[in-house]
């Protein structure tokens, strides 16, 4: 996508993926879950979903994080299930399922224990944004204290209320053009971002909905809870 391009529009299946993964995980990660969702398991999201009692529509990875026992109650109870060589692979076990879940033209796509102690694989996580919106695919990061978005250009960004309620936003592009902001309590007009610009940082709604619009790059969109 490039820094003006329009993104492309999906074609929707109408039905949402939830990718987890195996970073940080607990009870607030099955609230996520709905009833119509296509659920994938990365490596030990997959486990994370079998122990909860729930069905895998795909596992997926090298699943070596997970003991031979795991693996096997993984496998028995998962629709589909693929099992990846650790060493002769060019993509991590999320970016597979991302791949996987895009294949599908899915309606959007959440990941859940995508942000972990390792901030190698978090960061490369978020990036996988990006690949979702050259896709024409909303992405989405949830954890415990953060949800991460992604504004494209020419598309209005809506934001409700939530238990997140601090909003910052922040470049993923070299430069961000043309931000607007509306609803909240510090707006900009027409505004310019840079790497290493904290200006976005820790702003509020003023209402119960805002909109954030560019023109172009791409923005990093986080609502948090302290």
């Amino acid at each position: 996508m490039t820094a003006s391009a329009h993104p492309p529009q999906p074609r929707s299946s109408g039905r949402r993926a939830v990718i987890v993964s195996g970073g940080e995980l607990g009870p607030w990660a099955l609230d996520e879950l709905g009833p119509d969702d296509r659920l994938i398991g990365a490596d030990r999201g997959a486990w994370f979903l079998v122990a909860n009692g729930r069905r895998p529509d795909l596992a997926i990875g090298d699943f070596d994080s997970v003991e031979p026992g795991e693996l096997r109650r993984i496998e028995e109870a998962s629709r589909e299930f693929v099992s990846c060589d650790p060493v002769d692979k060019d993509y991590t076990d999320t970016e597979l399922a991302v791949e996987r879940a895009l294949e599908a033209s899915p309606s959007a796509i959440t990941l859940l224990g995508a942000l972990g102690t390792r901030f190698d694989h978090s960061l490369a996580n978020v990036h996988l944004l990006v690949k979702c919106a050259r896709r024409g695919v909303p992405g989405r990061i949830v954890d415990a204290h953060n949800e991460l978005t992604l504004a494209v250009p020419d598309e209005l960004h809506r934001i409700s209320r939530s238990r997140f309620a601090q909003v910052s936003l922040l470049p993923l592009s070299p430069e961000v053009t043309g931000i607007t902001l509306s609803g909240f309590r510090y707006p900009l007009t027409e505004a310019t971002l840079t790497l290493g610009q904290s200006l976005g940082i820790s702003n509020v709604l003023d209402g119960s909905e805002g909109t954030v619009s560019i023109r172009s790059g791409l923005l990093l969109v986080i609502q948090s809870i302290d």
